[in-house]
């Protein structure tokens, strides 16, 4: 019976001692492959001039830090489960400790530059600029200290791939730096968020709409909102996983499946923009095509093109806006500049 038992419980405990790896590999991969997915059609459904601007090149250089997040963690897990006796290099280990920390300042920075299509900065004070970032730049200040003392804390610790492993438990368990970083990103994007939100609906207030602007700002206010909520309920449950349990592995899956999260959801709002910019630049291109095969048809297609653009009203001045097409306001009236929506 003892020759029986003895096999079993090896195999049990190797079973148990690479579960967190074989869950973390599952998790990564799935989340990896969904990124690479998005990456794809948002490449395709991009235009020349949305290329060209600076979020896009922004969110596509998010993505590429969340794709080597992917590559470092399939490396230390899936190494771990194949052979879990000659793990990766120290090196590589702590690499795939950076780039699951350190990105979601990225990310959060990325959603922070709504604010500027709001408050452009050729025609926004320096005063106002200094007022609305202070704060989130002074968090994220904060937020990189406190990560580089909890890596420097935990690089210490061990000096060996197997030593560092092994002190997960003992850095992680309320662990302080830990702890405040996650409050701070939950404040932190919580400011953001708000701000630009409650600066919407004042600025949009002042629009009578007649057609379908109401709708996009709808939009725009729900992917907002959605950038928010669902990394803010991972952040909770890290909080109070890091507060409860003193194994690491339930908290360190959720925080990497909280990356991808935040991620994502920055795609979603520049996937979003770029499927409409999609649509309406192949809508011109065919209109004018239709108009070069028959010139009669002319003063048709004009008011063909007329009927996708909304009338909005501004006190007592209508001005009409293409539905691909958001507007800034100012204190002195109403002013086309380009579309907001890129900024979601």
């Amino acid at each position: 019976m003892s020759s029986v038992t003895g096999p079993e419980g090896a195999i049990s405990e190797f079973i148990d001692e690479i579960r967190p790896c074989f869950d973390y590999t599952l998790a990564n991969t799935s989340c990896s492959a969904c990124l690479f997915t998005l990456l794809v059609v948002l490449l395709g459904f991009s235009t020349k001039e949305s290329r060209r601007r600076v979020v896009f090149q922004l969110n596509v250089f998010a993505i590429c830090v969340a794709l080597t997040l992917g590559i470092l963690t399939g490396l230390t897990s899936g190494k771990a489960v194949v052979d879990p006796f000659n793990q990766v290099s120290t090196s590589v280990y702590i690499a795939a400790i950076v780039f699951a920390l350190y990105p979601p300042l990225l990310y959060d920075s990325i959603l922070l530059t709504r604010l500027f299509a709001l408050y452009p900065v050729t025609s926004t004070s320096s005063l106002t600029l200094v007022k609305i970032f202070t704060f989130p730049f002074c968090v994220k200040c904060a937020r990189v200290v406190v990560l580089t003392l909890f890596l420097n804390d935990y690089v210490k610790s061990g000096f060996t791939t197997q030593a560092l492993v092994q002190n997960q438990e003992a850095n992680w368990y309320r662990n302080p730096k830990i702890t405040a970083e996650w409050t701070m990103q939950i404040a932190d994007n919580l400011y953001s968020v708000s701000f630009f939100l409650y600066n919407l609906r004042i600025r949009t207030s002042l629009i009578q709409r007649v057609g379908g602007v109401s709708e996009r700002i709808r939009q725009i206010f729900y992917v907002s909102a959605a950038n928010f909520v669902f990394p803010l309920i991972f952040n909770i449950a890290q909080i109070i996983f890091i507060t409860t349990d003193r194994s690491p592995y339930t908290g360190a899956l959720l925080l990497l499946i909280n990356n991808y999260v935040a991620v994502i959801g920055v795609i979603f709002a520049t996937l979003w923009f770029s499927g409409s910019e999609w649509v309406r630049s192949h809508k011109e291109s065919l209109a004018d095509d239709m108009f070069s095969l028959n010139p009669n048809r002319g003063r048709i297609d004009g008011a063909a093109r007329k009927t996708d653009n909304e009338i909005v009203v501004i006190g007592r001045s209508p001005v009409t806006l293409d539905t691909g097409d958001f507007a800034r306001w100012d204190s002195d009236g109403f002013q086309t500049t380009g579309d907001m929506s890129e900024r979601v």
